[in-house]
């Protein structure tokens, strides 16, 4: 039973931040700061895996909190905390049920505050038409001063944009103990890298027009749908 939910948790949280990185907010900036700047492929990726560091650490940190907080709670309730972590899972299946229903699981990876925020019909090209909008005048852009306040800029941004729909994940994978953590930390680590570099790279070679706009206009009807599948399981199992 172990194996199989771990496993099973393994796999959701592979998918889960795999396909977030996978939103052009996490690579789509690297490639056109990159042309801006006349920066090589290599420049350009090893700028995106600093930036990704921030991101991957900061996760982690997170997941670090909840993995504490649930070890806890799991020495006080013990064979009832998969019940809980399975009906916590269920409870976040139907609020990002309830984002995609409402309209709210549309095209929200843009900058807060940017007036494309909340548009509903954001395909890639318009994605990067509203990116070259926004960074026209940005210091990311600028060729005076030297690389400093791109390379910075870029980790800043790529840092504060965590991947929330892994926190379940770390959730779930609490009654496996630090084992659990380590495994959970590894894969959001090499799906995040691994979506990031793909992409980016596939753009810095000209094949720049993928179609994400259907993933990302479903995007919280998918991650309701992995984290109801996997609380269900998680509870079916325990019973």
């Amino acid at each position: 039973m172990n194996a199989t939910v771990l496993t099973s948790v393994a796999i959701t949280g592979f998918t889960v931040a795999f396909f977030h990185a996978a939103i052009p907010t996490h690579w789509l900036p690297f490639v056109l700061v990159a042309r801006a700047r006349g920066w090589g492929r290599s420049k350009a990726i090893a700028v995106l895996a600093l930036a990704g560091l921030g991101h991957v650490g900061l996760m982690t940190v997170l997941g670090l909190g909840i993995a504490w907080f649930g070890f806890r709670l799991d020495e006080k309730i013990g064979a009832a905390f998969p019940w809980i972590a399975g009906g916590l899972l269920l409870a976040f299946s139907a609020y990002y049920f309830w984002r995609q229903w409402s309209g709210q699981g549309i095209c929200h990876h843009h900058p807060p505050g940017s007036k494309h925020e909340a548009d509903e019909h954001c395909g890639e090209e318009h994605a990067e038409s509203h990116w070259h909008d926004e960074l026209k005048d940005s210091p990311l852009v600028a060729k005076s001063g030297g690389d400093w306040p791109a390379v910075s800029g870029l980790f800043v941004m790529l840092t504060l944009s965590p991947c929330e729909g892994f926190l379940p994940i770390y959730l779930s994978g609490v009654q496996f103990g630090w084992r659990g953590f380590i495994i959970l930390s590894v894969i959001l680590a090499l799906a995040t890298f691994g979506a990031m570099t793909l992409f980016t790279w596939f753009a810095l070679i000209g094949f720049d027009r993928f179609r994400l706009s259907r993933f990302e206009r479903y995007e919280a009807g998918m991650l309701g749908a992995l984290f109801g599948v996997l609380g269900l399981l998680i509870v079916a199992l325990e019973h």
